[in-house]
């Protein structure tokens, strides 16, 4: 760990996970596997290993490998909208993962079971009142992401800055932030907002430790600021680099297409093409906003360090 301090008082996320620093590496699919989230652990924050991209079989190996790697806490992220969801929280209560994530489906299905289990439960959504459902749900954490991030994306569309206050006011348990955010600056600007933390995505796809490949981190480290489009909105909005297939499908939502069309372009693995296998004209090359301000692919450690320093130099400089 760094000498540096963090300049915030402990939050109620730094106990509830018993973590140093309350930064949360996004689960996402095909870049988190046990290797970036055990780094993430090590150097102070939670890392969560992405079950979005792997079998129950793939997230119990990767289970396995992240606990020989770190002593800290580390979780899941959980996609419910998983057809074989069932087996994959199966692993999860097998190996006694001590905190999960969900998404993209309603947390009663399996919060009861995590929370008997003495685990954790974080909810990630993109509207206050999808939060207070949360809160109403049992779970202890809620992750109020803005459409500034990589990814499957609300269709309200609400940016970070301005649902972040917003379901702070409106609920009772502790607040991530998460969409667009990529340095110090915008992780003072989250607490300052009203977030007990922040969870970040597209910055952590882009080190050393992260499974994606290697043309996908350095498409995201070219990007910038207009380079990400939000597309596929009739079924279900996603955000990604530019390439010639997002370009495709832009044609196809101009002249109206179905959803049954827009389905038959998408077809299948696209993500896995465009993050793990490299292909960054044919693939779904998924990033963040904040994509513009990431200009290398360093280390978690050292990313962790510099993310710390910029969050203390925001808030001395701000703050005086």
């Amino acid at each position: 760990m760094s000498s540096l301090k963090w300049p915030f008082k402990n939050s109620a996320i730094q106990n509830l996970f018993n973590i140093d620093l309350p930064i949360i590496q996004g689960g996402m699919i095909w870049a988190s596997g046990a290797k970036l989230a055990a780094a993430v652990s090590n150097a102070g924050g939670l890392g969560l290993i992405g079950a979005g991209s792997m079998k129950a079989d793939m997230l119990e190996r990767h289970i396995l490998k992240a606990s020989s790697l770190t002593d800290k806490p580390f979780g899941v992220n959980l996609p419910l909208i998983r057809e074989d969801v069932e087996q994959l929280v199966e692993k999860i209560l097998e190996h006694e993962v001590p905190v999960v994530f969900s998404s993209a489906g309603s947390p009663k299905r399996f919060t009861p079971t995590f929370k008997e289990a003495g685990i954790v439960v974080v909810h990630v959504v993109p509207s206050v009142k999808l939060a207070q459902k949360v809160e109403a749900a049992g779970c202890d954490v809620v992750v109020a992401e803005g459409f500034e991030a990589g990814g499957h994306n609300g269709i309200d569309m609400i940016t970070t800055m301005a649902l972040v206050p917003q379901v702070a006011d409106a609920v009772n348990i502790p607040v991530l932030a998460a969409g667009g955010i990529a340095d110090g600056r915008g992780i003072a600007a989250a607490i300052m907002l009203g977030a007990d933390g922040v969870q970040i995505g597209t910055r952590f796809a882009a080190t050393i430790e992260s499974s994606a490949h290697d043309n996908y981190k350095q498409a995201v480290v070219n990007a910038g600021e207009r380079d990400t489009v939000l597309h596929l909105a009739k079924i279900g909005p996603a955000r990604m680099i530019r390439n010639d297939w997002t370009d495709r499908v832009a044609e196809a939502e101009a002249r109206g297409a179905s959803a049954e069309e827009m389905r038959e372009l998408l077809g299948k693995k696209r993500e896995m093409a465009g993050i793990f296998q490299g292909d960054t004209d044919e693939g779904q090359i998924e990033a963040g906003q904040g994509s513009g301000l990431i200009q290398d692919i360093p280390t978690v450690a050292e990313l962790m360090e510099r993310l710390l320093y910029e969050t203390s130099h925001t808030v001395n400089h701000t703050l005086g």
